[in-house]
């Protein structure tokens, strides 16, 4: 197969997607949509991940040295989708109904629809670029899963279904496990911002 020099891209790099939950100074959560995500060796098992641009995540990330990354499935993707669209710092971003609940190891906000989460502590970070982005060399604290997945008797394609969603920058779509198409980026948030207008016309906002 004869191959071509293109320009830099990850477009055919399918990455999985991941929720990651920080606390605020009030003690409130938040939660923001990330992808540059994947595993090192720190002595232990460890997490890498990278974010770009100035972000609320990073902000609180910074402050209290601890996040959650969240698995993100076909059952959480429309809200993972919102807040990968919603900015941190809008107050009435986490204005939508969200049940989440606090790390078992670390103060840190978990998602509880999400099947596998990692409680996360970050042990180095490394700048990157001139605009704030910054790689993480974080040590993995702890980490939840659903009961359900710890059911010996579940097979791999069982188990494939329980497994995350990615997503592509080719056309900047999400993609299931066995290749399904589950809507482009941005798009499956417009579900969560429906539920959120239905709701402010019923209080009469």
């Amino acid at each position: 197969m004869s191959k071509v020099s293109v320009p830099v891209t990850n477009d055919l790099c399918p990455q999985t997607l991941y929720v990651y939950g920080t606390m605020n100074e009030d003690e409130t959560p938040n939660f923001g949509l990330f992808c540059w995500f994947s595993y090192c060796w720190l002595d232990d098992l460890g997490v890498i991940c990278a974010i770009g641009g100035s972000k609320r995540t990073l902000e609180n990330i910074r402050r209290n040295g601890v996040f959650s990354a969240n698995l993100v499935t076909e059952k959480n993707l429309p809200l993972a989708d919102y807040f990968g669209t919603a900015d941190g710092r809008d107050a009435d971003k986490m204005d939508v109904e969200v049940a989440w609940e606090k790390g078992a190891v670390l103060s840190v906000p978990v998602l509880s629809s999400s099947p596998f989460c990692f409680e996360l502590e970050v042990e180095k970070e490394i700048p990157t670029g001139e605009h704030n982005e910054v790689v993480l060399l974080c040590r993995i604290r702890n980490t939840l899963k659903d009961e359900q997945l710890m059911d010996s008797s579940l097979t791999p394609s069982d188990l494939m279904k329980l497994t995350g969603v990615v997503r592509t920058c080719v056309n900047e779509n999400y993609w299931a496990w066995d290749g399904r198409h589950l809507g482009n980026w941005h798009e499956r948030a417009k579900e969560i911002k429906a539920d959120v207008e239905i709701g402010a016309a019923a209080r009469g906002e």
